[in-house]
């Protein structure tokens, strides 16, 4: 075989090119130079978001297989706890017809009752829908603004409810606004009723630094217990009877005082409140008082007879 045939290059395992020390150096550089270039210059996001979109089909496809599985757990899932409420649902619709047809029975009970007894039919409320505004900023005091005022129909004394109770009563009404003063209020207070005993007394705000109710007046021998609830007893001519209150927490009896200490929680939070009803205040709907039509009358037989 001629020489000039042979190949003179040598084998791969013996072929040697850039050292490893050379290639650290460079790729390390090369990779500073890239995070550099990507953190300042913003060089890299173009063909970021070029792979990214090559690759989002590939992504969703290997995707799909996961949001199957997901999706079928979250399918039955979601039907065993429809199928429950729905058993729920049928339930409470049994028993609230239950008491529907109770009260309505009881309601015809009552017609009848009032029409032996020549009473007069229970006075109808009307309400207003206000939304609450904001808080008054007097760390002394517990008010609401509403926005709803003489404009709206609003009058002085107004009860304000929730869906929970009673919030408050308005003590002031601008054109527009109103202002409540809430039950916890240092200055609050209402006549209540003890729906357990039916015994009448008058709940106070400002206990507990201003967060809570006291039941005031009670002898230390009255009938009392922590969980009694509490209602309007609709005496004030303000509040419609049977609205809810507050609730019992604590009842402490001292010997060394005629009184027993009773602390109450109320049973509309005012905290986080946010839509609330302003009732007319039943004073508006009672008939006026004797002395009150006696006295024009008097002044008129004064003036006919010339007496001053």
């Amino acid at each position: 075989m001629p020489l000039g045939t042979l190949d003179r290059t040598p084998p791969p395992f013996f072929r040697q090119g850039p050292s490893a020390l050379t290639k650290l150096v460079f790729f390390s550089a090369l990779a500073v130079f890239l995070m550099v270039a990507d953190a300042r210059f913003r060089m890299v996001e173009p063909l970021r978001a070029g792979l990214a979109i090559v690759l989002l089909p590939a992504q969703q496809a290997l995707l799909v297989p996961i949001e199957m599985l997901s999706g079928g757990a979250d399918y039955f899932q979601g039907l065993r706890a429809a199928l429950q409420g729905e058993r729920q649902a049928r339930a409470q619709l049994a028993e609230q017809a239950d008491k529907l047809a109770r009260a309505q029975q009881l309601a015809q009970e009552n017609e009848r009752l009032r029409a032996l007894l020549e009473l007069k039919p229970a006075l109808v409320v009307s309400s207003i829908a206000a939304e609450v505004m904001y808080e008054a900023t007097d760390p002394y005091s517990r008010k609401l603004f509403i926005d709803r005022g003489q404009a709206q129909g609003v009058a002085l004394g107004s009860p304000v409810i929730n869906e929970a109770g009673v919030l408050g009563q308005v003590t002031r009404v601008y054109a527009l606004t109103s202002e409540v003063t809430l039950l916890t209020d240092k200055d609050a207070a209402i006549p209540v009723l003890n729906t357990r005993t039916m015994q009448r007394s008058a709940a106070f705000g400002g206990a507990n630094d201003g967060g809570g109710m006291e039941l005031r007046f009670t002898s230390a021998n009255a009938d009392v217990k922590p969980g009694d609830t509490l209602h309007t007893s609709g005496i004030d001519a303000v509040y419609p009877p049977g609205l809810p209150v507050a609730r019992v927490l604590t009842v402490e009896r001292r010997v060394e005082s005629g009184f027993a200490r009773i602390a109450l929680a109320p049973a509309a939070s005012p905290d986080g409140v946010r839509h609330v009803l302003v009732l007319q205040p039943l004073s508006a709907q009672l008939p006026p008082r004797p002395e009150e039509t006696a006295a024009p009358e008097e002044k008129q037989k004064r003036q006919g007879s010339g007496r001053p």
